[in-house]
């Protein structure tokens, strides 16, 4: 055994091949973080202020939108600090707890789009008994269950990966610290903690898309068997944002940790898809073919636009007041 010094931070290299870059990047990452923020706020507003979305369905929208805010906010904000020219160093805690909600999150909206074509499934397929099966009762069930199993899942794959000695390098080939690029920097044996993350986030992605097709093929034959196009039709818009939401999920999660060899270029870029671009995508999938949300979404942007006026001319409206008193 030899005396290494503990590593206390880590250094974040960033984008590669991005140098002189950095405040074009800044500006587009930001659009992108902004235009998540505002749009999964409005879609969690109409789901909380219309009573016509009071429904598991958009239930479990609202959940996957309060998501999709905490997700790129793990690593987007240091990400366009440092794209400022500030520091590129994270702490070993900061380190540890980027990884630790990274996977938080991204295995509750994992487990969240499983729930999901669930509830899809249980309309679509015994439509006479979805209130009874999706209950509120079921539903809190559902959520809580998503919640500790990510967190038990996030807790394990940061107790193996941080419990391994890091006493240099330190440069993270990356723009936030996942397992991928922050596991070689171990100077110990790091077989078993790379065996058990990939089993796990394989085991976890693997069964929840099992589920998700199985519920997908059981939609697709129960919406065959309608006999009006109209009916068909209307049956596969109810399906068609889901599904394509969790195309655009699982894809980065098998290029990132299922593929056999690793590469700089795919560790930086797929996570950039995965973190910024997809959160920000949601709100116009679940909006744009969605009448009941986009009536709701005005409602509430009327809602807005009224409260800024009131609250805008009230001064002028007491100063009358008082000049005819």
């Amino acid at each position: 055994m030899r005396n290494h010094t503990p590593v206390t931070e880590f250094l974040l290299t960033g984008i590669p091949h991005t140098q002189g870059l950095e405040h074009v990047l800044f500006v587009f990452f930001l659009a992108f973080y902004l235009l998540t923020l505002v749009g999964n706020l409005l879609i969690l507003l109409a789901t909380l202020t219309s009573s016509n979305l009071h429904t598991p369905m958009y239930f479990f929208l609202g959940n996957l939108s309060v998501f999709d805010i905490f997700f790129p906010s793990v690593s987007s904000p240091k990400m366009m600090l440092y794209l400022l020219g500030q520091s590129r160093t994270i702490s070993y805690q900061g380190c540890a707890c980027q990884l630790f909600f990274y996977h938080f999150l991204g295995c509750m909206e994992c487990f969240l789009y499983t729930v999901m074509a669930y509830d899809r499934f249980a309309a679509i397929c015994h439509p006479l008994r979805y209130t009874a099966i999706m209950n509120p009762r079921v539903c809190a069930i559902l959520t809580l269950s998503t919640w500790m199993g990510s967190s038990v899942h996030a807790s394990v794959l940061t107790f193996l990966v941080f419990k391994l000695p890091y006493c240099g390098p330190k440069e993270v080939g990356n723009f936030f610290c996942d397992i991928p690029v922050v596991l070689p920097l171990a100077c110990a044996d790091t077989s078993l903690a790379h065996r058990v993350s990939v089993t796990n986030v394989g085991v976890v992605a693997l069964l929840c898309f099992l589920l998700v097709l199985t519920s997908y093929t059981r939609i697709v034959i129960s919406i065959l068997r309608i006999s009006s196009s109209e009916g068909r039709h209307k049956a596969f818009s109810t399906c068609s944002a889901h599904l394509t939401s969790v195309l655009l999920f699982y894809g980065p999660v098998i290029l990132i940790y299922l593929r056999p060899s690793s590469s700089p270029w795919l560790d930086s870029v797929v996570p950039l898809f995965n973190n910024i671009v997809n959160p920000s995508l949601n709100p116009l999938i679940y909006s744009l073919r969605n009448k009941d949300m986009k009536l709701a979404l005005r409602k509430v942007l009327l809602a807005q636009c009224l409260s800024l006026t009131v609250s805008e001319f009230s001064p002028f409206l007491q100063w009358r007041q008082s000049s005819f008193q």
